[in-house]
């Protein structure tokens, strides 16, 4: 940020007003549809091309993976899949603002952000093939289970977020003792209870903690506009920190601005509250048909800000890169693709017991009690054989 926020929270420039859920002057952009660079006031990304591309290869990866989880749900490999489609902009470029000693607690919905950390396809996968609970190692990859309870997700974040001020680790002068919490819901997230109590507990404690909400314009069947009188970025003025939104679909406007959400995080300086302004391409699930709810030319026009062609047109017109390194890509897309269907049906179900070996960071006398019970259980019980299986 070049300049300070206003005091009561918004940004500079900005006034409070209640205008219709749409896009505005107000909302931060650094690339148009067009694929044509812009500069905004208070916000800039500060790499070059060559990290431009590196994005555009993480958003093709993020979409290929997305397409091909719904792919394996039609086909019955599994029972479900929430799609990424149209916010590959928002994933990549929020994530990539992540440093290693930062926490993200995520919805369902964050594939690309999972990418990002590291989390494998496979612990991915098990989750919606219902072979795990979705058991990925939370500390090494720094990335929280999957959160199918709506909203649920930034209790846990905002009370992490204390605990990083509680340990020292905020507000240091070496920026590597320092830590801060990117957190994710929808809009739809955004009118439940357990998420304004995040928002009261943050502002109240000055928690380091980013609440990233993700506006695909749609919660399930339900429009933003009917969820809120105000733009849903305004809504962090009324808590008392920092609100502002952002192109979704613009991964450079993206990136600027959670990297100074979680700079001042680090810093001390508490929470604050980014709306990304996207849209959901795709069905809320594969158990949704959004041509119930809404219009095919909405959908259209959505389609024209696509945030991977916006910034493939920008690099291709500045010759950062050409038709063999996009060649290149889609072979190492291929190569992904053909890597999370075979790995999918190589996925196997675990057993109940190892339910009991996960259930705590270090098992209680309790739990292994409860373990060698049912083992004990399972044990009066002849295994089938192949014959009478059948």
């Amino acid at each position: 940020m070049s300049q300070p926020l206003q005091p009561w929270g918004g940004p500079p420039g900005a006034t409070p007003h209640a205008d219709a859920m749409t896009a505005s002057d107000e909302m931060v952009q650094l690339l148009t549809p067009e694929g044509r660079r812009v500069e905004h006031p208070d916000f800039a990304f500060t790499g070059d091309d060559a990290e431009i591309a590196g994005l555009l290869r993480e958003m093709v990866l993020a979409r290929r993976l997305d397409l091909e989880g719904t792919s394996l749900q039609r086909q019955g490999e599994l029972g479900l899949w929430p799609p990424l489609l149209g916010q590959e902009a928002a994933q990549i470029g929020s994530g990539r603002a992540v440093r290693d000693a930062d926490m993200v607690f995520p919805t369902y919905r964050e594939h690309g952000v999972a990418m990002l950390r590291g989390v494998p396809v496979g612990d991915m996968l098990a989750l919606f093939r219902g072979t795990s609970m979705g058991d990925w190692d939370i500390d090494e990859h720094r990335f929280g289970q999957y959160q199918i309870i709506i909203g649920a997700q930034t209790l846990h974040a905002t009370g992490y977020a204390m605990a990083l001020q509680r340990d020292g680790l905020i507000g240091n002068p070496e920026p590597d003792r320092n830590a801060a919490v990117l957190v994710y819901h929808g809009d739809g997230a955004s009118s439940q209870g357990d998420v304004n109590e995040s928002y009261v507990f943050a502002a109240s404690f000055q928690a380091p903690v980013v609440f990233f909400c993700m506006n695909n314009q749609w919660a399930i069947s339900e429009p933003s506009t009917r969820q809120s009188r105000i733009p849903l970025y305004q809504r962090a003025w009324g808590y008392g920190f920092p609100g502002v939104r952002v192109d979704g679909n613009d991964v450079l406007a993206v990136k600027a601005v959670t990297d100074w959400a979680m700079e001042r995080a680090r810093q001390g300086q508490g929470p604050a509250f980014i709306e990304a302004f996207t849209y959901r391409m795709g069905a809320h699930t594969t158990s949704d048909d959004p041509t119930k709810y809404r219009l095919s030319e909405e959908t259209e026009a959505w389609r024209r800000k696509d945030p991977i062609e916006r910034v493939k047109t920008y690099l291709l017109d500045a010759g950062a890169i050409d038709d063999g390194w996009l060649s290149d890509l889609d072979a190492e897309a291929d190569a992904l693709g053909e890597h999370i269907r075979s790995t999918c049906r190589q996925l196997d179900s675990e057993s109940l017991a190892h339910r009991f070996d996960v259930l705590f960071r270090e098992p209680t006398a309790e739990s292994e009690d409860d373990r060698d019970a049912h083992l004990s259980y399972l044990a009066r019980f002849e295994p089938l054989s192949e014959e009478s299986a059948r």
